[in-house]
């Protein structure tokens, strides 16, 4: 048997059961018409007649084709929705929801234990990206996010988190810039460890180091901040990163504040049909009043060994 869909046979099913297409029409809430059209369908598949509707009549009659599939069907679908009912019955609910992976690393711990003691039963399922993170929420792959890229469309909505400010991170050996001016300088041609092409602070770190001609060596490329630190700390190149993500970094590399550039903004996203679901309410509400304290930095240690001490994170 080809091209039969579940859909087709929940709808003779139906028919069969109930003894009427208007009923089955009822219960599946589609139109009476396009319970027709499915019953149609299914005969067109079979090659055989399975229901006969006379024109204005309430009821239907099967045929002596039609009884012996609805007989063999019924015990079939019973098992088969009695397990789907079980399945459904034991899955956690569930929220999908992406951010960078920085941002879940450094950030996000303490948001999931707050919301998962108010609801335990939910399951949280991250997804770590950033450039790809633009498509999952077009898609429809993710509930929620944050990102500190601004999304334009009428699809999702977005709410300011905070912002946080950059940090220049190079082994302590090396000579450091003197001044903001000079960091296009100071770069220009030594190994820049970065983010993976396309990731935004990828794209704005070379901005600000790309001027009049100069430009730092891209080393390496790698998807998360961690594996860019680990690459600072066994002497391979520099790099740029968020200033909360200093906390484990080794005492032999030192760190200056980039003051003079912009800010950094942080948005939590929904789809616009979850703004009222309590999950995302909770969610949304936790990162608001918790992202602003994890952005703070100790802006008083300039070119420094960075240390958990230094590094002034609450």
């Amino acid at each position: 048997m080809k091209n039969v869909s579940l859909t087709l046979v929940q709808t003779f099913h139906l028919v069969a059961k109930e003894g009427s297409y208007s009923a089955a029409a009822r219960k599946l809430n589609i139109s009476y018409q396009s319970v027709a059209n499915h019953i149609r369908r299914f005969e067109q598949i079979l090659g055989e007649r399975l229901v006969v509707s006379e024109q204005g009549a309430k009821t239907t009659v099967l045929t002596a084709r039609g009884r012996t599939l609805y007989n063999l069907l019924v015990p079939e679908l019973d098992a088969m929705l009695s397990r789907l009912n079980e399945l459904i019955d034991k899955e956690r609910p569930v929220i999908r929801f992406g951010m960078p992976q920085a941002i879940f690393y450094y950030l996000f711990q303490p948001i999931i234990g707050e919301f998962s003691s108010t609801y335990p039963e939910v399951q949280i399922v991250c997804y770590e990206r950033d450039v790809a993170l633009v498509e999952l929420v077009k898609t429809g792959q993710v509930d929620a996010f944050i990102t500190e890229r601004p999304f334009i469309g009428d699809e999702v909505v977005q709410h300011a988190l905070g912002s946080y400010k950059l940090a220049l991170i190079y082994p302590m050996d090396w000579q450091s810039p003197d001044e903001f001016a000079s960091v296009a300088d100071w770069a220009d041609g030594k190994p820049y460890v970065t983010f993976e092409p396309g990731h935004m602070l990828r794209n704005m770190a070379l901005d600000l180091m790309r001027r009049d001609g100069k430009s730092p060596r891209v080393a390496i490329s790698t998807s998360s901040s961690s594996n860019v630190k680990r690459c600072v700390e066994t002497g391979l190149g520099f790099t740029i990163l968020p200033t909360w993500t200093l906390e484990s970094a080794r005492s032999h590399l030192a760190v200056r504040v980039l003051e003079e550039v912009q800010d950094i903004p942080v948005y939590f996203g929904e789809s616009k049909y979850l703004s009222q679901n309590p999950y995302i309410l909770l969610l949304k509400n936790l990162c608001q009043q918790k992202f602003p304290q994890l952005f703070e930095i100790n802006h008083d240690y300039g070119d420094m060994p960075i240390s958990s001490e230094t590094a002034g994170k609450p």
